[in-house]
C-alpha cells in the first residue's frame, strides 16, 4: 500500500507539472494558421440565371462583331431570337432553353500562412478542375438552332488571403483574391446541315480573377476543415465558329454575308463556386 500511494504521489506529480507543458504545447493560437499547409476541396460550381445572352455576328469574317444577317429579302435571318442556355434545337421558335449546367468543382493547393497576432496573411497556389458549362442558343428564320456551350476544363490560380483568428486561434475568418489562367472548352451544336461549320481558337487558356471568402476550423494543430465562396471570372473573348458556304445555295443569309463568324455575345465568363475543404497543417 506504502508503494502504490508513493507511484500514486509520483503520477500526480507528473501529471501536475505536465499539465502547463501539455497546455502551452497545445495552445492553438501558438502554433494555427502559420506556417506551410496542403488542402483539398470539393464544392459546388453555379452560374447566374439571370441575365440576357445573344449570339452575335462577324459578316465577312473580317473581326468586326455586332452585324446583321440578313435573307435575299433583307430581313433579319435570326429574327425569332435567342436564349440562355441549351434547346433540343428542333424548332425556328425560341422554345424554352434548358438551364446552364451546374456541376462539381474540386481543387488542391499549397500555401503559406503568417500570424500576426490575431491577424493572419498569406499566399496560395491552386489548381482545379470544373465540370460545370454555361450555354447560348440563337435560332433562325430557316429554321434552325445553334448553340454555343463553354466550361472551364482546368485553371491554376494564385491568391493571396487576409483573415482575423479570434479567441483561442483556432479559427479563421478570411477573404481571399487573386488571378487566375485556365483552359475553357467551347462546343457547338446545330440543326443547319446545309453550310459548313469551323470553330476558332477553341480551348485556348485565358486570364481571370477570383475573389471571395471562407472560414476554416482547427480540429488538430494539423488538421482543418472549412468553407469557401469564390467569384470566378475569365475574359473569354478568342473563340468563334466560322460560318461558311458548305453546300448551301447563293442565296443562304451566311453566303450572301460573304462568310460569317458567330459567337456568344458575352465574354465575360463569369460563375459562383461553393466549396468545402480539408486542410493539413505542416
Amino acid at each position: 500500500m506504502f508503494i502504490n500511494k508513493k507511484l500514486l504521489f509520483g503520477a500526480a506529480a507528473l501529471g501536475t507539472l505536465a499539465t502547463p507543458a501539455l497546455a502551452q504545447d497545445n495552445d492553438p493560437a501558438r502554433t494555427t494558421f502559420d506556417g506551410v499547409y496542403v488542402a483539398g476541396s470539393v464544392g459546388l460550381s453555379t452560374h447566374a440565371v439571370s441575365g440576357a445572352n445573344t449570339v452575335v455576328f462577324d459578316n465577312g469574317q473580317n473581326g468586326s462583331f455586332g452585324d446583321t444577317v440578313v435573307t435575299s429579302t433583307g430581313a433579319n435571318a435570326f429574327s425569332p431570337g435567342f436564349c440562355k442556355g441549351s434547346s433540343t434545337l428542333n424548332s425556328n421558335a425560341v422554345t424554352p432553353c434548358t438551364k446552364d449546367n451546374d456541376d462539381i468543382e474540386y481543387a488542391g493547393r499549397i500555401g503559406v500562412d503568417k500570424r500576426f497576432g490575431s491577424i493572419v496573411g498569406g499566399v496560395l497556389v491552386e489548381g482545379s478542375k470544373n465540370q460545370s458549362t454555361e450555354s447560348t442558343t440563337a435560332f433562325s428564320t430557316t429554321p434552325a438552332g445553334y448553340s454555343f456551350t463553354r466550361g472551364i476544363d482546368y485553371a491554376i490560380s494564385a491568391r493571396a488571403r487576409l483573415g482575423i483568428s479570434p479567441g483561442d486561434g483556432r479559427g479563421l475568418i478570411y477573404a481571399t483574391g487573386g488571378g487566375s489562367y485556365a483552359r475553357v472548352d467551347h462546343d457547338f451544336t446545330t440543326t443547319n446541315t446545309a453550310n459548313s461549320f469551323t470553330p476558332n481558337n477553341d480551348g485556348k487558356m485565358v486570364w481571370g480573377w477570383q475573389a471571395g471568402g471562407g472560414a476554416e476550423l482547427m480540429l488538430t494543430h494539423n488538421l482543418s476543415i472549412g468553407m469557401e465562396y469564390l467569384y470566378n471570372r475569365y475574359n473569354d473573348n478568342k473563340y468563334s465558329v466560322g460560318i461558311g458556304t458548305g453546300t448551301a445555295g447563293a442565296t443562304n443569309p451566311f453566303v450572301l454575308a460573304g462568310g460569317v463568324n458567330a459567337r456568344p455575345s458575352d465574354t465575360r465568363y463569369d460563375f459562383h463556386t461553393f466549396r468545402a475543404t480539408v486542410g493539413f497543417h505542416f
